[in-house]
């Protein structure tokens, strides 16, 4: 895999409680140095192993994710930038559009900002093929599901268009991946905070918006990781699986499969949302059963999203960063612009 997983250096607020800084330095690695490297294998009749990718598909596949490649000579005011986000209603994609704004007011790029009317993945590949099909010079996306977008993506890079992602980081068909903060940083960060709000003991759930949603169940794998090594009196529910349960990008979703939780685990003390919608649901199963106080819930969101729930106690606290604050649009620029210009984004 060729491209480029970038962790951005942001602060991580945590809110309702002692401030916090996530450990996530900047950090960018490339995949393999050649396509030769992880070219295509076939068992021959003798049981040996050999590549069977060819010098030209592998020159090719050189080529496409050689950003030099992707540098183009037009004026900065005919750019346009397709921004793909995952849910049209959520708060968090709603503060994702106000800074894409901000961006085009600093800069002057054209930019159409697209999500799918529900966090569904058959619809945000259909938005992102309509962007593609109007001949944008790049294409930002948050993906729901990174599988569902190689064909599309892959399409996209065959016409030039420069592609970044962000919560994608097992995306292939990207130049970039821009990930707020590192797995290891944040998945820590989210155990750390519920242990310490449970006594660290007791019995707990993770929730994700969809299991292919690589960036949610990279955080809810090493939040389970991070108990089993420094919390041995605390328990994830079901087993140990992970996640304990999907929200489907929704708050009433997420409320339904709380509440069956819940019932199933009626000694349940803790619970991590790692989708912006989770927490929320969570929160009103666990006020509807009149658990409030005993089950400490730790959420990622929007502060304004969240302050009914953290004012009401049913949210023990927040982790998070500013969606708006959109380091991958910045990314862009370093592909796009010849090496003689710089760019001017202030951000």
């Amino acid at each position: 895999m060729h491209r480029k997983v970038t962790s951005a250096l942001l602060t991580v607020l945590l809110v309702a409680a002692v401030g916090f800084t996530c450990a996530c330095g900047a950090k960018s690695t490339a995949g393999a140095d050649s396509a030769a490297e992880t070219g295509a294998e076939t068992s021959t009749e003798n049981g040996n192993i050999e590549n069977t990718e060819t010098e030209a598909d592998a020159e090719k596949s050189a080529d496409f994710f050689d950003v030099s490649n992707y540098k183009s000579q037009k004026e900065q005011s005919q750019w346009t930038i397709g921004v793909v986000y995952k849910d049209a209603t959520a708060a968090w994609g709603k503060r994702i559009v106000e800074g894409v704004e901000e961006f085009h007011e600093e800069t002057g790029i054209n930019l159409i900002v697209r999500g799918p009317a529900t966090a569904d993945a058959a619809s945000q590949v259909q938005v992102v093929d309509d962007l593609i099909a109007q001949g944008i010079d790049a294409l930002c996306v948050i993906p729901i599901d990174p599988g569902a977008l190689e064909s599309s993506l892959e399409k996209a890079m065959e016409k030039g268009i420069v592609v970044v992602t962000h919560e994608g980081g097992s995306q292939k068909n990207t130049l970039f991946d821009i990930e707020a903060c590192t797995a290891e940083a944040f998945g820590t960060a989210l155990m750390d905070a519920l242990a310490e709000d449970m006594g660290e003991r007791g019995k707990y759930g993770i929730s994700v918006g969809y299991v292919t949603t690589a960036s949610h169940m990279e955080y809810a794998k090493v939040a389970a990781e991070r108990q089993a090594a420094a919390y041995p009196d605390m328990e994830l529910i079901n087993g140990g699986a992970v996640p304990s349960m999907e929200s489907e990008e929704s708050v009433n979703t997420a409320y339904e499969h709380a509440k069956e939780l819940i019932k199933t685990n009626p000694d349940l003390k803790g619970f991590i949302g790692i989708a912006s919608t989770d927490a929320p649901g969570v929160s009103q199963a666990v006020e509807e059963l009149g658990l409030e106080g005993q089950v400490k819930i730790i959420g990622v969101g929007t502060p304004n999203e969240y302050s009914p729930y953290l004012k009401s106690g049913a949210v023990s606290r927040i982790l998070t960063w500013d969606p708006g604050a959109v380091h991958w649009l910045h990314r862009f620029w370093q592909v796009k612009l010849p090496a003689t210009a710089k760019a001017g984004y202030r951000r």
